[in-house]
Order: C-alpha cells, then structure tokens, then sequence
C-alpha cells in the first residue's frame, strides 16, 4: 500500500516495523512523592505495579522518589514577657539530625519497594514546604508526571490543614496522579 503526501510517493510501513527515534525513546521524568505517611507508600507500590505493566529487567526503568523535609518550627510559647524561643542550636541540630534520619528511613524503605519491582530508583531529599517545594521543583526539573499519595482527609480536615495532592494538583505544570488508599470496607 502506497500513499501520496503533498506530491510525493511514500511508502506506508505497518507501526510495528518503525523504529523509535531516540526522542521516542526518552524516557518519562516521573517523581513520586514519599513522606513517613503508609499512604504515601500505597502510591509509591500502586505506581510501581501500574506504570511498569510491560516492564522487563532489560528496560533499565527508573523513577525518582522525592522525600520533602518540611521547614524547622522552633517552640514558641507566651508569657507575660512576651514570646520565648526555646531552640537552642543544640536543639537545632539534634531536630535536623532527626529529620535527616527520618528521611534516610523513608528512603530507604522506599528504595526496597523499587527495589523488589527491578525499578531503579533516584533518591531525592527537598527541604521546605512540601507542596509548595512540589510544584516548583517539578517545573524547574520538567518532570512529566508527579505521583502523590492521599491521606484521605475530610472536606473540614482538608480546608483547615491543606492538601498537598490538592495543592500539587491544581498548581503543578504537569499531571499529577492522585493515589487513594482503598477504603477499609475494601480490603
């Protein structure tokens, strides 16, 4: 079968027998959120079972799992002196060698999960507002699909605490898969 594109003859050759340029065979920028929540691992396992159907050893996947480390809050309290920092720098430190231990758990955990899926996995540690720190470094990375986990909160939990997936969701410049836990009744 031969078709005529403006004026000239070409031949049609069936889809299967194309081979893939290398911009084809690009593969996906995919970021998938983890924090200490197990509904954020529920998305990472959820992720690694749906997007790598097709997946064999040989395709050298890799997806990049981010862990975002919110901001240090220092104590405040109120006296009749008026507000009182508590954080010493020692405190300080002994709060960011937690986080940083905290984050290497998450990691960790997540890269086990990647791991028994023979997805290689990028470990990537933020530090700031987790959604805000989302939507930028997604843009600025030109990530194509950001995968986040959702704690199910309520509609009143949700407006007062915030959402991340809600967040990420209707700021980021790419999609954004929402994963649910299944409900209790599900299981």
């Amino acid at each position: 079968m031969e078709t005529v594109i403006r004026g000239e003859e070409k031949a049609v050759q069936p889809m299967n027998n194309v081979e893939e340029t290398a911009e084809q065979k690009t593969a996906m920028k995919i970021w998938i959120a983890v924090d200490e929540s197990e509904g954020s691992f529920y998305a990472l396992e959820w992720a690694l079972q749906h997007l790598f159907l097709h997946h064999d050893a040989t395709d050298n996947k890799s997806v990049t799992v981010v862990h975002v480390q919110p901001p240090f809050q220092p104590t405040y309290t109120a006296l009749s002196v008026g507000p009182v920092l508590f954080s010493t720098s020692g405190a300080r430190e002994s709060v960011e060698k937690a986080e940083e231990e905290s984050a290497a758990k998450v990691l960790a955990r997540a890269s086990e999960l990647c791991d028994q899926h023979k997805i290689k996995a990028e470990c990537l540690v933020l530090k700031g507002k987790p959604k805000e720190i989302l939507v930028e470094a997604v843009e600025q990375m030109n990530i194509d699909l950001l995968v986040v986990g959702s704690r199910g909160l309520g509609q009143i939990k949700r407006a007062v605490l915030g959402s991340i997936s809600d967040y990420c969701a209707h700021h980021a410049n790419c999609p954004v898969l929402i994963v649910r836990p299944p409900k209790a009744s599900e299981n």
